[in-house]
């Protein structure tokens, strides 16, 4: 395999690689060692890239959980699972999942499942639920956690179903 542009230095390709979004430490090496760059120009880059603070991990940990929760909600261990895939260091995820109480997740899963509900309002009440649950349990909520919303879930909307 020839370099991702030839002629380009490795700075110049993990820019650009950066540029469409922020990117973790190795993702950027990944990328780099698909364009056949050395280990030398990999690290160099790597290191350059983390001074002038362009790729941090514990910020990109950060930001993908805020971005997650605010778009869509997911339980903390989808949100650990998914960071895994981006490659963070677990300490790292622990830090950002520090900023997801209890009761951040409780009503993330509540919102959902309430979502839901009232998009599955045409359905019986059984299979209603049937289907709620299993958004909940898609989206890596725990058991105890998606048994009270469902128990909760008609009387939370008797008002609006």
């Amino acid at each position: 395999m020839t370099r991702i542009r030839q002629g380009r230095s490795a700075y110049d390709t993990a820019l650009d690689y950066l540029t469409s979004k922020d990117r973790t430490v190795r993702e950027i090496e990944n990328r780099l060692d698909e364009g056949n760059f050395s280990e030398t120009e990999i690290s160099d880059t790597v290191e350059k890239l983390k001074k002038c603070g362009l790729i941090d991990d514990a910020r990109y940990a950060h930001n993908f959980v805020e971005s997650r929760l605010n778009t869509k909600p997911v339980s903390k261990q989808k949100l650990r699972m998914q960071l895994a895939e981006h490659f963070i260091d677990a300490s790292l995820i622990d830090e950002a999942l520090q900023e997801v109480s209890d009761e951040t997740e409780y009503g993330n899963a509540a919102a959902v499942a309430d979502k839901y509900y009232r998009q599955f309002s045409n359905l019986d009440e059984e299979e209603r639920i049937r289907r709620v649950g299993k958004r909940l349990i898609s989206r890596g909520y725990t058991y105890d956690c998606i048994k009270k919303i469902l128990e909760e879930l008609p009387v939370r909307n008797e008002d609006n179903g």
